[in-house]
C-alpha cells in the first residue's frame, strides 16, 4: 500500500520501506555527537555526522558545562548534516540527567551552568533534609539518593540568580529550545531531577517549596515524542538544513537508551543495562513502585517512552576506569582503553574488590588513591599495576551488577533471565564476561549506540515512520549485530561474591 506522501508500507510489520532520516544530538559527559539516522526497507542505519568535546570547566573547587560551546558544536553537526543532501524529517536533543540551566525573563542562558559533580550538592543535601525527611522525597519523587542530583543543586542556587531567573529547565530540554524556540520539560528527563511526581505526573510543589521554588518556575510537562516546533529561522540559514521539526523525543540519554532494547517477541524477562561513565541497570515496570523497601534498596522510578517506568539503580559504572586512565595520562603514561583492557585479561583475579557505591569514588581528585584506599581501609591488598587497577573495577562492577539484578528481581516480581547490554560500554568484551559470569545468565550486548538510536526511534515514531516502540525494537534487533556472552566459572564468581558482599555496607 502508499502513504498519501507516497512511501511504501508493508502492513505486516506496518513500517515504511521508503528512505527517512533523521538526527540525534547525543550529548555525553565527554563528547556530544549529531548522528544521522536512516530508515530504509525496514533497517536503520545510523552513521555519525560530527563529534565535539564536552570539557567541563573547572574553576578552583567549582565545576561548570560550556553551554555555548556545546551549542556551537551542535550547529557545526547540523551543518555538516546539511551538507549531506539528506531530506531530515526532524532532529531532536538528549542529554545526560541531573543538571538544570537557569533562563532569564527573556530566555536567555544565566552562566554558570553547575556541573553535576561541583562539590556544593553536599552542602545542598544538608539544606534540603533541614527542610524535608527523605522519606517524604522519595514519598512524593521515588527517585533514589544520590547527592548529585537537581534537588541538591537547585537549592545552593543564590537570592540573587533565583531572583534574576525566569524558568529553570533541563540540559537535554535547553538545547531542545535553544534550536526551536519552545521551552517544554520532557517527562523522563524531568523524572530524574528528583523534582517530579510520577503519580500525580507533575512537578512536586511539597519538594519544590523545601527549596524555596513553585512549579511555577519550570516548563510545561510533555511525554516523549512531543512535537515542539520548527528549527528557528535564524538556524535553518546558519546550518542550511531547512525547516525541520524539532522533537522532544526521551531527552535523558537512558531513556533513549532503553528504548532502544533489542527486545523482541514479546519477551518480559530481561532486564538492561545501559553502560557507558554510568552503569544504569533495571527492568521495565507499569506502574512507579514507591515502597519503603525500594526506598531502603536505593532504587529509582523514571519514566520511559509511553510512560513505562524504569525500575533501575544508578551505579558508577566505566567513570571508575575513565578516571584512572585520566590520572595516568597526566602521570605521562598514557595507555588506550583496549591496552587497559588486555592489562586486566592477564592480572590476579580477584585479588582486590571494591564497592562501587561508596562515595569516595564520585568524584576523587585521584582515582586510583581512592581505589588503594578502600583496600587498605577493608584489609585487602591494594592494587599496584594498571591492569591491577582495572581488574578490581570490573569485577567489583560485574558483582555489584549482580546485587543489583537480584534486588530489583525481588522489587518487581520479574524474574531475569538475559541482561541487555547497551551503550559504549557494550563494547567492553571483559567486563560483558564478567558480568555473565556474576550474574549467571546469558549477556546480549549491544547496540553500542543505542542512546543515538532511541532519540531517532522515537522521532520516527512520532512521524508515523514505525507503529510502535515493539516494532521499533524489532528493526533495531534486525539492524545490528549482538554479541551473546554465556555464564561461566561459577564456582570462583560465587566464592568472590560472598567475600564483596562483606564490603558492601548499607
Amino acid at each position: 500500500m502508499k502513504t498519501p506522501g507516497g512511501i511504501a508500507v508493508w502492513s505486516g510489520a506496518r513500517y515504511h520501506l521508503g528512505m527517512s532520516s533523521y538526527l540525534a544530538c547525543d550529548l555525553g559527559a565527554e563528547s556530544g555527537r549529531v548522528m544521522l539516522g536512516t530508515l530504509e526497507g525496514g533497517r536503520l542505519n545510523l552513521n555519525e555526522i560530527h563529534r565535539f568535546p564536552n570539557v567541563p570547566i573547572k574553576d578552583g573547587n567549582s565545576m561548570y558545562w560550556d553551554i555555548p560551546k556545546l551549542f556551537k558544536g551542535i550547529r557545526e553537526g547540523l551543518k555538516k548534516a546539511a551538507g549531506k543532501g539528506e531530506d531530515i524529517t526532524s532532529l531532536s536533543c538528549n542529554s545526560w540527567g541531573l543538571d538544570c540551566v537557569l533562563l532569564d525573563r527573556q530566555g536567555e542562558l544565566i552562566e554558570p551552568v553547575y556541573h553535576y559533580r561541583d562539590p556544593r550538592s553536599a552542602e545542598g543535601v544538608k539544606r534540603v533534609f533541614n527542610k524535608i525527611s527523605r522519606e517524604e522525597v522519595f514519598a512524593e519523587t521515588g527517585i533514589q539518593f544520590i547527592p548529585i542530583n537537581a534537588l541538591y543543586h537547585l537549592a545552593m542556587e543564590t537570592p540573587d540568580r533565583l531572583a534574576a531567573t525566569g524558568q529553570i529547565i533541563t540540559i537535554g530540554d535547553a538545547f531542545n529550545y535553544f534550536l526551536c524556540g519552545i521551552r517544554r520539560s520532557e517527562i523522563s528527563m524531568a523524572s530524574t531531577t528528583q523534582l517530579y511526581n510520577p503519580i500525580t505526573k507533575n512537578w512536586s510543589a511539597k519538594v519544590l517549596a523545601s527549596i524555596g521554588l513553585t512549579p511555577d518556575k519550570f516548563p510545561e510537562l510533555v511525554p516523549p515524542g512531543t512535537r515542539l516546533a520548527k528549527l528557528k529561522p535564524e538556524f535553518v540559514t546558519e546550518t542550511g538544513l531547512g525547516n525541520v521539526d524539532v522533537v522532544a523525543t526521551c531527552t535523558h540519554d537512558t531513556g533513549s537508551a532503553v528504548a532502544a532494547v533489542p527486545a523482541t517477541n514479546g519477551d518480559s524477562d530481561w532486564a538492561y543495562l545501559s553502560s557507558g561513565t554510568w552503569s544504569l541497570m533495571g527492568v521495565e515496570i507499569n506502574e512507579p513502585l514507591i515502597t519503603e523497601q525500594c526506598r531502603e534498596l536505593n532504587f529509582t522510578n523514571e519514566i520511559g517512552y509511553g510512560n513505562t517506568v524504569r525500575l533501575l539503580k544508578n551505579i558508577i559504572g566505566l567513570w571508575l576506569v575513565q578516571e584512572c586512565k585520566r590520572h595516568w595520562a597526566a602521570a605521562g603514561e598514557d595507555y588506550d582503553y583496549a591496552q587497559l583492557t588486555q592489562m586486566a585479561v592477564e592480572a590476579e583475579p580477584f585479588r582486590s574488590l571494591m564497592n562501587p557505591d561508596d562515595e569516595r569514588f564520585m568524584a576523587p581528585s585521584s582515582m586510583p588513591a581512592a581505589i588503594a584506599g578502600f583496600c587498605r581501609d577493608t584489609d585487602q591488598p591494594a592494587p599496584e599495576s594498571p591492569g591491577q587497577f582495572v581488574r578490581c573495577c570490573l569485577e567489583s562492577l560485574a558483582l555489584f551488577y549482580r546485587l543489583t539484578m537480584q534486588r530489583v528481581s525481588s522489587l518487581s516480581g520479574k524474574p531475569v533471565n538475559r541482561l541487555h547490554i547497551v551503550g559504549g560500554g557494550s563494547q567492553n568484551g571483559l567486563l560483558n564476561q564478567f558480568t555473565a559470569n556474576a550474574c549467571n545468565v546469558t549477556v546480549i550486548a549491544g547496540p553500542t549506540e543505542a542512546t543515538a538510536l532511541g532519540n531517532i526511534l522515537v522521532q520516527a515514531i512520532t512521524a508515523g515512520e514505525i507503529e510502535s516502540l515493539a516494532t521499533g525494537r524489532q528493526i533495531i534487533a534486525n539492524s545490528f549485530k549482538v554479541e551473546t556472552f554465556t555464564p561461566s566459572d561459577q564456582k570462583e564468581w560465587s566464592v568472590a561474591n560472598e567475600r564483596f558482599l562483606t564490603l558492601i555496607r548499607e
